[in-house]
């Protein structure tokens, strides 16, 4: 649990970088990002000297060597500021070790190829210095809990709030979903890791014994997270989360997905959790030929429903957040790929999200699919929910309604007017008893027939009943009469008042 005092200490950096000219969120993350790297070395370094002083073992390719002390974090974060900050800047001084130190230390330091030291003054880089020093690193649950703190101001400081995913329907779509113990899950969009990072934390919350097990360990760490990001800023950034999440060696790629260059991702996943770009359009010859074959179009976000197919091994599960244009669109592209998902996959859900969930920054209405991977088809019936709230205003400043977003205790009327993630997840997981609902209930089943018959058409509208209320008014001689009676009773009224003015 993030402490106030040390929100309050990130809110004041924050508003110092702002003040010192940097003004985009993701730099400012990246350039607190580099420094708890610099600290994550010294720990490692830390352990060397403590195997070697204890047990005797000397270490063959330490982080640090005899003439580079000066640049552990121990020894230049009590400097004066201006002694602090030329070891930073200065050739082969801190900021270079940190570029130059190899895939040895853990899956960030593969990505830093690029990267630039951007903090202007001795005076912010030592406020930076002495808040990233306060945090107890060795507690997964504070690292975590900070960054995820310090990713949450993507979506409150500017246009880049488009790159995060709300992460109460990152959660919500991991607890339909319940990864299993020895899956292998990728997000062929990874952005800042959000979907990986709640996949881990799902295990710690519902699983801990497992954790117990050292293959199942050894798989968390190394072979059950994957990723790919083509945004250099991005990468790191998801490194970062997934390092300080516990997750120590995470296979993430730095390629673009729908490229040539990720042809060989084929059959590889369990699980794939994800929410790719929407009304991008790609250049035939810059898209991978086998994409192509599944669904001929520019779009992307078509074609990474294909991806998606492709990287997925038989009986592997997706769930994935789509604009509804793919759900309903008339294009031969739209019916095509939602025909090979239905026909020769199985589609389970669509939950169609309201359209303020992605407000300020995306108006555009969503919903999440959830598919199974089978090459034989199975999709005999479909289960669609009308999700109408998510426990937020709908509107810009989406201000939260409820405290507990996944509270079992307070599914009352009141509670679920404001928040339908409790009754999805509960009714997903309760398939049997949805049945014998109505379509003019706010969940039901549709048959893959009347799927089929309606063109593959998926949007919630098509099938859903509306009850109308049959309204009665009075004749209109009635009314007439009425209006009469008022204007006669008007006219005695101000007689009345001018009676008593004389």
């Amino acid at each position: 649990m993030l402490t106030g005092p040390i929100k309050n200490e990130v809110d004041k950096l924050w508003e110092a970088f702002w003040t010192g000219g940097i003004a985009n969120p993701l730099t400012v993350i990246e350039q607190i990002t580099y420094l708890l790297f610099v600290r994550h070395l010294d720990e490692i370094q830390i352990g060397q000297d403590n195997r070697k002083n204890l047990l005797g073992i000397e270490d063959n390719s330490p982080v640090f060597d005899a003439s580079q002390q000066d640049l552990r974090w121990g020894n230049f974060s009590n400097r004066e500021p201006e002694t602090m900050f030329n070891l930073f800047t200065k050739v082969g001084g801190v900021f270079d070790h940190m570029k130059e130190i190899g895939n040895k230390d853990g899956v960030f330091a593969q990505f830093m190829k690029g990267a630039t030291f951007m903090i202007p003054t001795p005076k912010l880089l030592d406020q930076v210095v002495q808040m990233v020093g306060k945090i107890k690193m060795d507690d997964r649950d504070t690292k975590g809990d900070l960054y995820e703190y310090l990713l949450g101001k993507i979506a409150t400081a500017g246009r880049n709030g488009q790159f995060r995913t709300p992460r109460h329907i990152i959660k919500m779509m991991v607890e339909l979903m319940e990864p299993g113990k020895e899956e292998i899950i990728c997000d062929p969009s990874a952005g800042t890791a959000g979907f990986l990072v709640a996949a881990g934390e799902y295990m710690h919350e519902h699983h801990t014994d497992w954790f117990m097990d050292q293959p199942f360990l050894k798989h968390f760490n190394e072979g059950m997270f994957n990723g790919t990001e083509f945004d250099a800023t991005m990468i790191r950034i998801a490194a970062m989360n997934l390092q300080l999440h516990g997750i120590e060696k995470p296979d993430l790629n730095f390629k673009d997905s729908l490229s040539e260059a990720n042809a060989d991702q084929k059959e590889k996943y369990t699980m794939i959790l994800a929410n790719p770009p929407f009304k991008g359009s790609l250049d035939y010859d810059g898209v991978e030929a086998s994409l192509l074959k599944t669904v001929k179009t520019k779009k992307t976000e078509l074609l990474f429903l294909a991806l998606m197919l492709r990287m997925m091994k038989t009986g592997g599960r997706c769930a994935v957040i789509i604009p509804d244009g793919v759900l309903f669109g008339a294009s031969k592209a739209h019916k095509q790929i939602r025909s090979e998902i239905i026909e020769n996959h199985k589609l389970e859900a669509v939950i169609s999200m309201p359209s303020g969930v992605f407000k300020p920054y995306a108006g555009v209405s969503t919903a999440i699919m959830i598919f199974t991977k089978t090459n034989s088809g199975g999709t005999d019936k479909v289960w669609f929910y009308d999700m109408k709230a998510d426990g937020f205003s709908l509107d810009d400043k989406r201000n939260p309604l409820v405290e507990e977003l996944f509270s079992t205790e307070k599914q009352d009327d009141e509670f679920h007017a404001k928040c339908n993630m409790p009754d999805i997840i509960s009714r997903y997981k309760n398939l049997d008893a949805e049945g014998g609902r109505k379509r003019t209930e706010q969940s039901f089943f549709v048959p893959f027939d009347e799927i089929k018959a309606n063109d593959w058409d998926l949007s919630i509208n098509k099938y859903k009943e509306i009850v109308y209320e049959e309204v009665k008014y009075d004749a209109p001689l009635d009314i007439v009469a009425d209006i009469r009676q008022l204007d006669q009773e008007r006219t005695e009224a101000l007689t009345k008042l001018e009676e008593m003015l004389k």
